[in-house]
């Protein structure tokens, strides 16, 4: 099963089932991240802090998924373990880095399953997958015993089926985090115009209109394309720093190791110049939100590459252009699949105030009830 590095034996079939991504710790497994350059790390000595409050609160941990290698790419490909199958699109990538993790809930193998989202990494597999996907505000749900060590992007995040499931696992896995239900009757979202495939765009605009307690707004942020590309600058800085070790091993997949070497010349004068951006753009975020409580756009621009395109060399990294932004910000971001009348995966993304994730968790399951109707 490509879906999982480790599989462990489940301990109460009455519980939640749920997948770890291979970069959190488990006690007595080692955290190899997707990696043959970590075969021979030693067996975690303790629980990641994530993965204790998944066992207190009756979770039952089930296995560890594969992801991209060393949770550096977006399509999922694994040379070392084996790439997960994308189970509604399998001529599609599954998406990265938490692939596994998407394939093990997308699959019906878990109720739900963690994964880590740096760059877009749990709502661009949510898209790819045909699932929901949860990113919340940076710093909300604990890192420790999570890899990399340091980083100022990446946020545990959360899989499921349903978005009551993710609700249910966010209020186990942060003590802050408190169930709310709406009680409005109707919802106003701000719709941020892109230049996302029309197919999307109007599948999107479609469901949304068609759900009679919604409202669109339009709103506008005139620096996400310079987001996107601040994203890729400190994802490139903090990657390179966390994984230059690993470099310097030789036992890197190509695809890997040819974008560390580039991100290893990452300048201090483009960093400063990311950092100015994103002070920027977290400013202009919220001042949005200051009017709309929740902003709604595609998840993906345009549609995932084929398995064939990524064997053929072809690289995409635009793939990311709408939830990178948002790991720069720190925002709570949100991946919701949508029925449509193409073969091919549409999901739209939900992105609310910081703080604001038990709000944007309800507003995701008024969404998916209004859909279901």
């Amino acid at each position: 099963m490509n879906d999982f590095t480790v599989m462990f034996p489940l301990s109460d079939t009455n519980q939640l089932t749920v997948a770890i991504k291979d970069s959190i710790d488990v006690i007595g497994t080692a955290t190899q991240l997707g990696s043959d350059a970590c075969s021979s790390v030693l067996p975690a000595e303790k629980d990641a802090i994530i993965v204790q409050h998944l066992k207190t609160n009756h979770f039952s941990i089930i296995g560890k998924t594969v992801m991209h290698e060393l949770a550096f790419g977006m399509t999922g490909i694994n040379r070392s373990y084996g790439t997960p199958v994308n189970p509604l699109y399998p001529n599609l990538i599954p998406g990265g880095s938490s692939s596994g993790s998407a394939t093990a809930v997308a699959s019906g193998k878990v109720d739900v399953a963690i994964g880590t989202d740096t760059g877009g990494s749990v709502r661009m597999p949510a898209a790819c997958c045909g699932v929901y996907g949860f990113k919340p505000t940076f710093g909300l749900v604990s890192r420790e015993g999570v890899w990399p060590i340091e980083s100022s992007l990446d946020c545990v995040g959360v899989f499921a089926k349903t978005p009551e499931l993710i609700t249910k696992t966010m209020k186990a896995i942060s003590p802050e985090f408190e169930v709310l239900t709406l009680q409005q009757e109707t919802l106003t979202l701000g719709w941020l115009e892109t230049d996302s495939d029309e197919r999307i765009n109007s599948t999107i605009k479609n469901v949304l209109t068609d759900c009679s307690s919604i409202e669109l707004k339009p709103v506008q942020l005139p620096d996400l394309d310079k987001a996107f590309q601040a994203g890729l600058t400190i994802i490139n800085r903090e990657t390179w720093l966390a994984c230059k070790d690993f470099y310097e091993t030789g036992k890197l997949g190509q695809d890997v190791a040819t974008r560390l070497e580039k991100a290893s010349h990452t300048t201090d004068e483009a960093v400063l110049e990311a950092e100015t951006i994103r002070a920027e753009f977290i400013a202009q975020v919220d001042e949005v939100l200051e009017d709309t409580r929740v902003l709604v756009m595609p998840t993906l621009p345009h549609f995932p590459m084929t398995l064939e395109q990524v064997v053929a060399g072809k690289n995409d990294l635009t793939i990311s252009k709408l939830v990178r932004p948002f790991n720069l910000s720190g925002h709570p971001a949100y991946a919701i699949p949508c029925d449509s009348d193409f073969d091919l995966p549409i999901s739209l993304q939900l992105v609310g105030r910081k703080g604001d994730d038990a709000f944007l968790c309800a507003v995701a399951e008024c969404l998916a009830a209004s859909f279901s109707q």
